[in-house]
């Protein structure tokens, strides 16, 4: 079976995507991505599918996952069941080198990562104190924002690249690249950007994959871990968030540029999405600077 494409996308103000994600379990199929991925188990149980590599994972299991290297994690029969209580929880990092800028390929001191970058493509299993320390970094990483967030990320990637406590996980030569798969990702995603502003609709951008629109809701959703109504949206408060810190126009000419159909609808879900108001947000971010 070949590796489907997926994509974590990033808010306005990342540069890398940090989730902490919950499900009845975990519904990513077997995938791959241009990006590294750090990913630490912290509730569910089941099997591992990393490259050629099967193996058991379980709460405190932790990974670093290189770029375009296939995989699964699969739940045990009974997260399947109808109306079950257990629950498949995750952290979930997607990076790239690109997300330092040009630290990795310029600074000497960055040379054990660079190290622990050419041996994520067969990926890495953390184990002993390394995965306790690193796992508590994750934790913290959640709960930060901005340049401290990036300088944590540093750190764990740092603690990773000292440690003797990092073991490959799959052989090597295995790669999930799939050309039709990410063509296709690509025009969706290129669509989304360039028409996100008005009032398109599921039908419309199923269209743009060729697919009917229950098979591109399923293959949507499985490939950002988002429904369509809820990656749209998510797509407009970001830009909204932009907007609103350049200074250049008022919130209802920022609700409308960024479609929304109305100022309160705007106020609410942006609101949901950064737990303040936009004007509080832009209000932040001018005391901040000024």
């Amino acid at each position: 079976m070949k590796p489907v494409l997926e994509y974590l996308p990033k808010d306005a103000e990342e540069s890398f995507v940090v989730k902490s994600f919950e499900y009845t379990y975990y519904p990513t199929p077997w995938h791959f991505h241009p990006e590294y991925e750090i990913v630490l188990v912290t509730e569910s149980t089941g099997k591992r599918f990393i490259g050629n590599n099967i193996s058991n994972f379980q709460p405190g299991n932790l990974a670093l996952i290189g770029p375009n290297l296939p995989h699964l994690y699969r739940n045990d029969v009974p997260y399947y069941e109808p109306n079950t209580d257990l629950r498949a929880k995750s952290i979930v990092v997607h990076f790239s080198e690109n997300s330092f800028g040009h630290i990795f390929s310029s600074m000497p001191e960055a040379k054990q990562i660079k190290e622990l970058f050419r041996k994520s493509v067969q990926g890495l299993e953390i184990t002993g104190n390394t995965n306790k320390k690193a796992s508590e970094l994750l934790f913290e990483l959640l709960e930060l924002s901005g340049f401290a967030r990036a300088i944590k990320l540093l750190e764990i990637l740092q603690l990773l690249a000292a440690s003797a406590d990092c073991h490959f996980i799959s052989g090597g030569g295995l790669t999930g690249i799939n050309e039709k798969e990410s063509e296709r990702m690509h025009k969706v995603l290129d669509f989304l950007m360039k028409n996100f502003a008005n009032d398109i609709s599921r039908t419309e951008v199923a269209k743009v994959a060729n697919m009917s629109d229950n098979a591109f809701s399923r293959y949507f959703s499985q490939r950002t871990r988002k429904t369509f109504a809820q990656y749209l949206n998510d797509l407009r408060l970001s830009h909204a968030s932009k907007l609103l810190v350049s200074g250049e126009k008022n919130i209802s000419e920022i609700c409308y540029e960024c479609g929304f159909n109305n100022v309160s609808n705007f106020n609410r879900q942006f609101k949901l999405h950064y737990g303040i108001s936009p004007l509080a947000y832009s209000k932040t971010y001018w005391d901040k600077v000024g």
